[in-house]
């Protein structure tokens, strides 16, 4: 995965309309349920897509005012999304996007390197043909791109690494995987283009193991990519 280290000071306590491209909140939607499920996609769209950064304050009325929507559906949402780790709720009850130190950051790599690479072993022999077509199509489509999109990069990150995180019969470790790689994507870097080289090569390497059905050899592919991240990580805080 491509997380790379902070470089960005928290900042605003006002939360930045959403970008071009974010999931569009229906104000005329009649449905509660529609309008927390909209909010909540918009809100992970604006965190994941850095328009809001870790430490940020979200002031609930001026975001439900952005989105068009009443506060109610708004705060289901971000309960949601503290759930899962991507925002935590203050002395005051007011929400702020979590933010995620270096010592944090590298920790969880420590950990993701242990755990990942397990589960591609166990994923092998539990992906379709289907499936490896599609994520490999994706990553080569990313590769060829005549420009570089950040967010085309994270897509074809997260469905590597899914493809056998989901697929190694294990919920438990899935389940924890899955959350240590929100810790990692929530810690900044300014360099991300710099990662599409090295990620790709890591990730076809990933994809040709399994696809080879080698448990060793998808075990180490895995690995090998999770402390380049570490290594590339720490090179540049030197």
């Amino acid at each position: 995965m491509s997380d790379g280290p902070e470089t960005a000071a928290p900042n605003t306590a006002d939360a930045p309309p959403p970008e071009a491209g974010a999931p569009p909140v229906e104000p005329g939607a009649s449905s509660s349920i529609n309008l927390t499920n909209l909010a909540y996609r918009s809100v992970a769209h604006m965190i994941q897509a850095r328009r809001l950064r870790g430490g940020d304050i979200i002031v609930e009325a001026r975001l439900a005012g952005v989105l068009g929507i009443s506060r109610t559906p708004l705060r289901e949402a971000l309960q949601r999304l503290e759930g899962e780790g991507l925002v935590r709720k203050t002395a005051n009850r007011s929400f702020v996007v979590r933010k995620v130190d270096l010592q944090e950051y590298l920790e969880s790599l420590k950990v993701r390197e242990v755990l990942e690479p397990e589960a591609a072993a166990l994923a092998v022999g539990r992906i379709s043909s289907a499936s490896f077509r599609a994520v490999r199509r994706e990553l080569v489509a990313l590769i060829n791109a005549t420009a570089y999109h950040t967010e085309a990069h994270w897509a074809s990150d997260d469905n590597v690494h899914r493809l056998f995180s989901q697929a190694c019969g294990n919920q438990v470790l899935s389940n924890t995987i899955e959350a240590l790689r929100v810790t990692t994507r929530l810690f900044e870097i300014n360099r991300l283009a710099d990662r599409l080289g090295p990620d790709s090569e890591e990730h076809m390497a990933i994809l040709d193991a399994l696809e080879a059905a080698d448990p060793a050899l998808a075990r180490r592919a895995v690995r090998n990519h999770i402390r380049s991240l570490t290594r590339y990580s720490t090179k540049l805080l030197l």
